[in-house]
This record gives C-alpha cells, structure tokens and sequence, in this order.
C-alpha cells in the first residue's frame, strides 16, 4: 500500500462513518453502502494483514485506524491457523507497542477496537506459547507508566476477562472453557488483584491524577473487579438475561482476598465516597461479594463474621442514607437487600449483632421506599423479595435462636411495609390524577405490576388476619361510595356527570382496582399443601372475595342495566378478571370431588377412585373448600361459576372495542374450559348453554370488530372444547349439528351469491368472520370422531366455497389469509384425525377441494404482474399469502390420509395442477426474497422438501433448467444460518443422493431425467458436496447436526466429488498439514460401509463430528 492508497481508504471511511462525498477513480461519488462493501475487501484474506498495519502505522484518521483494526480481529479470528506460532506472538507484540506508544493519543473507539484484537489473540493462541499467558504481567508495565496508560491497562484488563468468559462463535464450547478453565486457574486472581490493588492507591492518593482521570480509573478498576467477581468460574454459562445474581462459586484460593475485612471497607469507603456510576459499580462489587459460596469461608464462624461486617455496612448506609438520593445507586442498594436473605439463610441473619435494628432500617427504607413510588417503581419488587424470603424462612428458624423476640418483631415490620405499601398505592391514584399526565400510572406498567404482585401473597399471608383487616377497612368505605356514586350516575355514562364526579369516580375506581389485584393475588397465594390447610384461612379468603365478587356484580349489574352506557374503568374490568384468573386456579379444581351429583360419582373411574385412597386427607380438602363458600355468603360454587362466567358474557357483549379486556375474558373461559374439573362445572351453567346456543354478532357485538378477528377463532376453539368434552352435548343439550347451525347458515347465503356479488365488500367481513370461526372449530378437533362431523358438515355443498372466494378475493390478504389459515387447520392430520375409512374417497375429496383452491389462488397470483423486490408491504400484500398457500399444501402432501397414486392412475390433474401451481409460485420468488422472510422461508424449503421426498416422479420430469433453479435454491439454503432452513434443504438434497444410489443403473424414467440434468450440470453433486464439507469445517456450529446427514449419501452417489474434494483440500495445506490431513479422512473413512442403513449413517456421523475437531485444530483458510 502507498501514500494514493491510503488517501482513497482513509475517503472511503470518512464516507462510511461520517457521510462525507468521496468520489471512485472514474469520478463517480461513491455511496456509503459502495463504501462499507470497498472496505470489508480488507477481511476478505489474510493477505491484507500488511495494509492494516500500513493504516495503523500511518495514518491519521481514526475512522481508518478503526476499519484497520477490526479488519485485523476478524482476519486473525477467521484465519488462525494461517499463522505460525512466530507470526502470532509478533502481531500481539506490534499490537501492545502500538498502544503503548500512540494509545494515550487515540480516541476511544480505536482503542476500544485495538484492546479487542490483543485480547482475541491472546484468547486464541493461549495454549500455543507461555508468552500469551502473561499478557496480565505485561499489562502491569502499563499500570505503573503513565495515568493513561494506567487507564489502558484496565481496559485492556476489563476487555480480557469478557473475551476469555465469552464464548466466541465459530469455537466448540470445550475448547471455550478448556482455555476459560486455564485463564482462571492462572491469571484471572492476578487480574483480580490488580483490580483491588488499583482501588486502594486510588483511595490512599498514592496515584497522581486529574479529577477526569480519577474517575475514570475508578470506573475501570470497579468495573475490572465486578467482571472478575461475575466470572463463569464453573461453566455454567448463566443467561444474560436473567436480573439476579446466582451464587459465587469463587475458587478457595480467592479466600484471602475476599474474607479480608479490608476488601469489603474498600467498597463500603468507595461507595461512600464518589458519584455514580462508580458508586453504583461498587454497590454492584459488594452484591457479588455477599452471593460468594458458603463453602469458601473454613468455619461457620468466620462466615458469620463476614456477615456481621456486610449487615454492619448495611446499617450505616441505611442510618444515614448516604447516596440513595441516586437513582442508580438506590436500585442497586435494593438488590443488596434482596440478594441478603437469598444468599445467607434466617438463622444465621438472626445470630448476627444488630439484625432487630437492620429490621427496624430495612423497614423504615422499604416503607420510605414504597411512599415515593414515582421514583422506585423498578426497585420496589427487589424489597418485596426481601420480606417474602424472610417471613418464608420463618418456620425453619426456632423462636429461641439469636436475638430476642425476632419473630414478633418480623411480624410487626411485616405489617408496617403492607400498611405502607396498601397506603400508598391507593393513594397513588389521586397523585396520578393531580400530575395531569406528568407522572405514568404503575398500573399501566405491566411488568412491574406483576412482579409485585407475585410477591405479595407470601408476605400478606404471614400475618393474614391483620392484613385482611387492613385491606377490608379500605374496602368496605370505598365499596360503599362507589355504589352511593353509581346510584348517582344511573345507567347513564360516566363522561356525562360532572368534573368533580368523574374525578371521585376516577379516584374511587383507580383504587378499587389496586384492592382487587391485591385480593386477588393473596387468594391465589392460598397453599393446598397438607401442611398449610386446616389453618382456617379460607375463612379469611371467603371475606375478601366477598367483597371482589359484590364488586364484579356491582360494576356488572351497572353495565347490563345500562345496556352498556354505565362502563367503568377498563383497568378495573382488567383487575377484576385477575382476580377471577387467581380464584378459579385456587378454587375451582375440586367441583366434581364436592358436588355429590349422581353424575360426577357414577363416572369416577378405578385410577380416580385408586388416586382418592391414595390422597392423604381428601376429606379435610374437601371440608376447606365447603368452608370457603360457606364463609363466602354468596351461594355455592354452581352460584359463584355462574357469577363469573355471567360477567365473561357481559365483558364480551358490552366491552367489543377494548381488545384488552376481550382477550383477557377469553383467555379467562379458556382456561375454565381447560381444566378438568372446571370444564365439568362450566357444562352445568346457564350462561355457557347461551353462549352455546347464541354464538352470533347479534348477542355478541364483538364478532363484528374487525381488530377481533383473531379473537373470533379463541372464542369459538373454546365453545367447541367444551361441547365436544365428554357428556357435553347431553348437558349443553345441544348437538355438533346445532351448534354449527348460525355457521352453516351463513355459509350456505355465501354459497348462493354469484362471483359479482361475492367480490362485494358487503361479503368482506362475513367471509373473514366465517373462516375464523370454522377455524376455531376445528383447531379444537382431536380425535377421528370430531373430524368427521364437521367434515360431514362441510361436504359435500360448502368446501366449493373455497375456491370461488379464492379466485374472487385473490388480490385482498385480510380474506384470503382468513381463508388459507382455516384450510391450514383443516389439512392438518394432528393426532392422525384426518383417518376416514378403508371404503371413503374422503381424503382424495379433501384433497381436490385443497388443490382446487391453491390453484385458484396461485393462478391469480401468477397472473398479476409481480411487486418490484424491495416493494413496501410487500410480505403482507404478497408473500404471506404464498406462504400460507404452500402451508397448506405442505400439510396436505405430507398428511398421510390420500394415495397420490390413485389421480394418475385415474387421469386426476389435481395433483399435477397443484404441484405444478406451487412450484409456478415459488419460481417467481426471488431467492433473496425467499430467504429474508422467515414465514415465507420455510414454507418455500418446506415444500421443496416434500416435493423430492413424494413426488420425485414430477420434479426429475421438469426442464433441467427449472430443475436447476431448484437446486440452487436449495444450495444457498443449506448455508442459511438459520437451522431449520438448512435442516430442510440438507434432507433435500438427501432424498436426491439416496434415490441416485439406490436406483442407479435402473431402468427407470425418473432416473432418465435424472441423469439427463447431471449430464448437463455435471458438477451438481461436486459443488454440493464442497459445500457441505466447507460448511462442516469452517461453518457456524448449530447447522451441523443437519449439514452431516447427506454427506454419506452423497458421497455413495459420486465418490469422485468426494476425492476431488479431498485433493483440493489437499492441495490448499502445508505438507505437514496434507499428512494430519490424510490421517484425518483415513479414519473418518475406517469401517464405513457401501450402504444407507440407519446403523451405517449413525456411526458416520459419529466419525464426521470427530474429523471436524481433528481438522479444524490445523486446517489453514
């Protein structure tokens, strides 16, 4: 590289990063897009090694200096074996110097780019020389120059620990923790050391440094601690994701370090003295700290030692508040406090100085916590944990052990934190209100809400009696204004009253809602664990549903009365179907146990009559559950269904356009329907016997909200769920027949209309209602049975339908997507229920109505003139459509219930027309296209797996040059990164292979076209077969599972493109590495047989994943 060349790169990156006009040779401007695809030409070969360092040695540019060295990472990454052991050690040394000498001078992301590269060479080449293992001592040269190049050391420190800890692709897991073992085992407590060695002459003054400098040495040193300290010591690769810390499993030889008083007052003094984020960083340190193993610390003692000094400094921050007026701080200080008790066990908390005045701290700070919960909302679940784990401890722990008195004093804390938390929580609807849109609602914030929620239950029922008190007192005034408020407003709508009535109505109802998500996430706490039942508290549970149940009739007799004017606020509906979610998990399982109807006895079975002797104390179940509804005042369980299910119709017939509370009812009478004994009771109520009988837009307006489509297909799955359960339709007294009749009906008005009059838009949404309520149907059909009636239904005068509103509605998704989806659900032969008998043509008229329809809808497609690649909405006007349609015919061809002999033996094109259609279809997808829509991908592969699976007769039969098409398809599937894809495409390719081998030489007509395409495309097998070896070797590892499966087949069907292949790799290594190599496939190809059976196949797999890590130790790019 010269000077010119160097001014061209150094162009093209201020193009790429900054936007700046360049121009090419000719004189053109270049794009950005031009410019970025110009550059990456630097990763394409390790030949380009010497240009980077050109760059980095001699240009100014940072941009340059940047593409330069992430050009180097990746080469080195993608060409390791390349290089010499020599060679490594050289680049690693002129990368170190590099930043020795120009470091202080660079902007951050080079050196960020540059710290990378050193890092990726040393993680790589760990185990090739000693000299890769003391980056940690050459880093040490740099911690006592300079300050900036102190602050480059822990850089270069931080970024070593991430590297060796992270997995980095294109490398096995165990050669990945095989150098994460030895980095740990050899440096990581040295890098550790360097850490905490920095803090403390940070601490003591003993660096001199500007106040910038400071900090930032403090930020990396705390950081370079926090990364050690987080190190995956055991291989356990923890999720990312997941919030909270596991334990430590430090090694003992940290011991010293991390039981030394002197490493927690660091953090402590550290915390206390600086300003986040190095605060919060040292926060963070000390929550690692306490999670270390208990087996680190020799004796009991000295671990309760440590304890003492962590509670200690807990107390301290706590009594004087220090740093949590910081947002960031303050949320880690509540992730010490809920990690405190996860970590050490009650027992050991209670032994130690001082826990009645931590208590009594944490109390205070939990209380002030929840007070200002505008600025805690994502940190008060952290405190809940706290208390839930504490009062959950407290059965284990003797009342004698440690400090005098702590389970009273844990009783009353308890107590105050749920006063504040209900306090202030009601109270947080009036500030809402007043903030005039400036502050968010926490119950808007889903997330949250249910984190507090799932903690609740433990806490709220350690002292219930008190706490129900507390929630009653707060409910019963509230209760009575609202119903004062209600009989003020009338059935009129609450937008009509006054502004100081909707306020009241708005602040009342904002706080009801809290009451109920509360008393519904404590009644769904109630344990039916024999150690729990019998303590009387379904008593208390009675008298808080009371109060949501007269609440639910309330809010409900208001909006009947009012025939739907007299709403509510949604979030109350919301809360009130959570509750209802949480009573019908406690409380509606044991109906069929306790109803004593002749019914429910005479149909227990031997299992449920060996399961009741086997219980062990049914009967006190049983008297629990009759004490609960007889505390609960309000009738039986019949009473109590009934009451809930009345209010899932009204939520359906008066709420149609919030889609919220319509999903959340239907997922609510899913549920109830899902369940044994519920599904038993829901049989018995008169209100599911309407809902069965009057399943319509009429009763149900609903239906009729085009944004409820989906919802349709919920509401009616679970409809015929509950009639087709055993002994439904003599309770629902209600045939299949019956219930279809509103369907039919409409199907049959549909079936009469001409094309002209179908097309119209007043066809639109009963068409798409239709298909997603038949849809709903059948998706809850599991059995030959079922199947059969609605297929008896549908034929012979309905399915024609299809094809007509396909031809007609071919060019709008909303209905043709409606349509396609049902015929999806109609196909598909789960649980083997498409099975008609040996005597019915049912299955080939299933069949020719599906390919009547894909055709109709294919060859409309086809007529239209394609959207241009690229085109807006273009998934969604097109391809989803396709999609849909080859998902259809794949669940037909592949379903198992048609003889596809029998439509050629008979002259029947239905088969020929269908194939020939889809196979049209996914011809005029451009294979870009094809593979950047994952929908559309793998119905597009799925299909042309299907296609040589079945139905080789036709593929072998069409133009070489489609066939070809195919095929290269099919190849650029393979080397999609996306497993599935190169699952289908490497099964393809398998049933190409198989077929050549097992029928060559044969007088076939399939084989004739067969070889007529291999003559003219006689590298077909060659190049899949270096492909698939290519990607063996050098590709991403979740993609070789599916690659190995042809290779055995292939390889049987043209062993010459096995040995070209061979000599070609071969001839691309060193002699050393030709003789590793020739070893290699030596023993991949020992006691390998001539045949494709399952047992051969098993053990050359085998053999291909050996030869993969053999070669992959040496092989050069």
């Amino acid at each position: 590289m010269d000077a010119a060349q160097l001014a061209q790169v150094e162009s093209l990156c201020e193009t790429l990063y900054t936007g700046a006009a360049s121009t090419s040779e000719s004189g053109e401007p270049i794009s950005r897009q031009e410019a970025q695809s110009r550059l990456l030409s630097l990763q394409s070969s390790s030949d380009y090694i010497p240009q980077c360092q050109y760059i980095l040695d001699h240009s100014q540019s940072h941009y340059a200096r940047l593409v330069a060295s992430n050009s180097l990472t990746e080469l080195i990454t993608t060409h390791w074996n390349n290089f010499t052991v020599p060679q490594r050690i050289d680049i690693r040394n002129y990368v170190l110097s590099y930043l020795a000498n120009q470091g202080p001078a660079l902007q951050d992301f080079v050196v960020v780019s540059l710290v990378k590269l050193v890092c990726r060479i040393t993680k790589l080449g760990w185990f090739d020389d000693p000299t890769h293992r003391e980056l940690a001592d050459d880093v040490t040269k740099f911690l006592q120059a300079t300050v900036d190049h102190a602050i480059l050391g822990l850089k270069i420190l931080n970024q070593l620990v991430d590297e060796l800890n992270i997995p980095t692709s294109g490398r096995t897991l165990t050669q990945h923790r095989k150098t994460s073992v030895s980095f740990r085992d050899v440096c990581l407590f040295k890098v550790f050391q360097l850490g905490l060695t920095t803090l403390k002459q940070l601490q003591t003054r003993a660096i001199t440094a500007d106040p910038r400098q400071e900090s930032i040495l403090g930020e990396q040193s705390l950081s370079l601690t926090v990364r050690c300290l987080n190190f995956d010591f055991i291989g356990t690769n923890p999720d990312e994701s997941s919030e909270d810390v596991g334990t430590i499993q430090a090694p003992t030889s940290w011991r010293t370090v991390l039981q030394d008083p002197a490493t927690l007052e660091l953090l402590f003094d550290f915390y206390r003295n600086t300003e986040p984020p190095r605060s919060s960083k040292a926060m963070e340190a000390v929550i690692l700290l306490c999670s270390i193993r208990r087996s680190l610390f020799p004796t009991d003692k000295d671990r309760a030692a440590f304890l003492g000094r962590l509670m200690t400094g807990i107390r301290e921050l706590l009594k004087n508040q220090t740093g949590l007026q910081h947002q960031g701080n303050y949320h880690q200080f509540c992730r010490l406090l809920g990690r405190l008790k996860a970590n050490y066990q009650l027992s050991e908390l209670v032994k130690a100085d001082g826990y009645l005045e931590w208590l009594d701290l944490a109390s205070s700070f939990t209380v002030q916590s929840i007070r200002n919960w505008q600025y805690s909302t994502n940190s008060i679940h952290y405190l809940l944990a706290l208390w839930g784990r504490l009062v959950a401890a407290v059965p284990y722990v003797r009342p004698e052990t440690g400090a005098r008195g702590h389970v009273q004093a844990l009783e009353k804390q308890v107590l105050t934190v749920v006063e504040a938390y209900i306090d202030s929580m009601c109270g947080s609807v009036e500030t809402v209100l007043q903030s005039d849109g400036a502050l968010d609602d926490p119950l808007d914030d889903d997330g949250s809400l249910k984190e507090q929620m799932d903690r609740l239950p433990v806490i709220c029922r350690f002292q219930y009696g008190p706490v129900a008190n507390l929630i009653l007192t707060k409910f019963d005034p509230l209760l009575s204004s609202y119903r004062d408020l209600m009989g003020h407003l009338g059935s009129s709508n609450t937008d009509s009253a006054s502004a100081d009535v909707q306020r009241r109505v708005a602040v009342v109802e904002g706080q009801l809602t809290w009451l109920t998500y509360m008393v519904g996430t404590i009644v769904g706490g109630h344990s039916w664990s024999s150690a729990h039942v019998g303590d009387g508290e379904e008593t208390i549970d009675a008298s808080l549903s009371r109060r949501a149940l007269q609440l639910a009739q309330g809010v409900d007799y208001r909006l009947t009365s009012s025939s739907g004017a007299g709403r509510c606020d949604p979030k109350l509906e919301v809360a009130l179907l959570y509750y209802f979610q949480n009573f019908r998990r406690v409380y509606m399982f044991m109906w069929d146990q306790v109803s004593g109807n002749a019914d429910s006895v005479s149909s227990v079975s031997m299992v449920g009559m060996m399961a009741a002797k086997l219980d062990s104390a049914p009967s006190t179940k049983q008297k629990v559950y009759q004490n609960m509804f007889d505390h609960l005042g309000m009738g039986d369980h019949s009473t109590v269904s009934n009451l809930i299910v009345t209010k899932v119709g009204n939520n359906l017939k008066f709420w149609p356009e919030e889609q919220d509370i319509v999903a959340k009812t239907l997922e609510l009478l899913l549920d109830m329907a899902g369940g044994y004994s519920s599904s038993k009771l829901l049989l018995t109520l008169d209100t599911i016997k309407f809902l069965a009988r009057h399943h319509t837009e009429d009763h149900f307006p609903f239906l009729s909200v085009p944004s409820n489509a989906r919802h349709r297909t919920t509401f009616h799955a679970t409809l015929t769920r509950l009639l087709l359960s055993p002994g439904g339709e003599d309770k629902l007294g209600l045939t299949f027949d019956q219930f279809l009749e509103p369907l039919v009906t409409r199907l049959t008005q549909l079936g009469a209309l001409s094309s002209s009059d179908l097309r119209n838009e007043a066809a639109r949404r009963p068409l798409i209602g239709i298909y997603r309520d038949l849809r709903g149907v059948a998706s809850s059909l599991h059995n030959r049975r079922t199947y059969g009636m609605l297929f008896d239904v549908l034929h012979p005068q309905h399915l024609p339908l299809m094809a007509k509103v396909a031809d007609v509605w071919h060019d709008q998704p909303d209905v043709i997507i409606s349509l396609l989806r049902f015929l999806q659900e109609f196909c598909h032969n789960k649980a083997n229920r498409v099975n008609f008998d040996q005597s019915s043509a049912n299955g080939i008229l299933l069949f020719r109505t599906t390919s009547d329809t894909i055709c109709a809808y294919g060859r409309r497609q086809l007529a239209s003139p394609p959207p241009a690649t690229g085109t807006a909405d273009i998934y969604k006007t097109r391809y989803k459509g396709v999609a849909l349609a080859l998902n259809v015919l794949n669940s037909a061809l592949g379903g198992n219930y048609v003889c596809f002999g029998v439509f050629a033996l008979y002259n029947d094109p239905c088969l020929d027309n269908s194939l020939d259609v889809a196979l049209q279809m996914i011809l005029t997808i451009p294979l870009e296209d094809a593979l950047s829509y994952p929908k559309l991908s793998k119905a597009y592969y799925g299909f042309v797996e299907i296609l040589f699976r079945n139905h080789k007769k036709t593929v072998f039969a069409l133009e070489t040059s489609v066939f070809m098409q195919l095929m290269t398809a099919v190849h650029e599937g393979i080397q999609a990164s996306e497993a599935t894809l190169s699952s289908l495409c490497a099964n393809t390719v398998d049933h190409i292979a198989t077929y050549y081998f097992m029928n060559g030489g044969k007088d076939k007509p399939e084989m004739h076209n067969l070889n007529k395409h291999l003559s003219a495309h006689p590298n077909l097998f060659s190049s899949l077969t270096a492909t698939l070896f290519n990607l063996l070797l050098f590709g991403a590892p979740q993609n070789h599972w599916a690659v190995m499966r042809p290779m055995l087949s292939l390889m049987l069907a043209s062993e010459s493109s096995f040995t070209a292949y061979k000599d070609h790799l071969l001839s691309t290594q060193t002699p050393e590495n030709q003789t590793l190599l020739n070893e290699a496939f030596k023993k991949l190809l020992a006691d390998v047989n001539r045949s494709l059976d399952s047992a051969n196949r098993d053990r050359f797999t085998q053999k291909l994943t050996a030869f993969r890590i053999a070669a992959r130790s040496f092989l050069t790019l």
